[in-house]
């Protein structure tokens, strides 16, 4: 479990992540104007666990989603990490990481896969599933979704991310995945949700 303390907030200066800008144009003849944030593309997988039959998910802080369920009047410089623990924004996720290397988006994928959760999986048994555009008002990066099937022999690290990163792996039963997705206040991305439905539809029933 992550444990925040000494949380501030200041100005972006420069990112590696992103870049923030303001494009105007006109539309249909009236100028307007739009302010958007340049992100890298990501990819995300789907991973399941035939041996024990569960999801393999991961769970770790995010600031953004911590900052958000803040109120207003807390969060505009110091903010009590007592008051507001990490688990205010750990969010459940698929396997993912973003596209900042020049390699195949299917190598990445396999590399995200071993570092995040510890499995070797071939390249040849990693299915593509989709690509599409997320955060269509600031960012409209492009991730690429895969799906793949491990079993207990193919993990070969504890995973949990590297450098500065502190991911939780969590696992879920297929009944555990549609309680999660039908409930409410959900800590997940939409794309998460795509990729829950996606594998209910298309991956589940075969998996009885």
């Amino acid at each position: 479990m992550s444990k925040i303390s000494n949380v501030e907030m200041k100005p972006l200066g420069e990112s590696i992540y992103m870049k923030p800008m303001r494009m105007y144009f006109e539309e249909n003849g009236k100028k307007r104007d739009w302010d958007l944030v340049a992100v890298h593309d990501s990819v995300a997988i789907i991973i399941y666990n035939i041996s024990r039959n569960v999801l393999v998910l991961v769970k770790q802080f995010r600031p953004a989603v911590y900052y958000s369920l803040i109120p207003s009047e807390d969060r505009q410089t110091k903010i009590d990490s007592e008051k507001y623990t990490s688990e205010l924004g750990m969010a459940i996720e698929l396997c993912a990481g973003i596209v900042d290397k020049k390699l195949p988006v299917l190598q990445i994928a396999k590399e995200e896969i071993l570092e995040e959760t510890g499995y070797s999986v071939p390249a040849d048994q990693i299915e593509f599933v989709s690509s599409y555009i997320s955060g269509v008002g600031t960012s409209s990066s492009l991730q690429t979704l895969f799906y793949c099937e491990v079993t207990d022999d193919m993990k070969v690290t504890q995973g949990g991310g590297v450098d500065d990163e502190f991911i939780e792996i969590v696992e879920m039963t297929v009944p555990e995945v549609r309680k999660y997705v039908a409930g409410k206040n959900i800590k997940s991305p939409p794309s998460f949700m795509f990729a829950m439905y996606w594998f209910l539809v298309n991956k589940a029933k075969t998996k009885a």
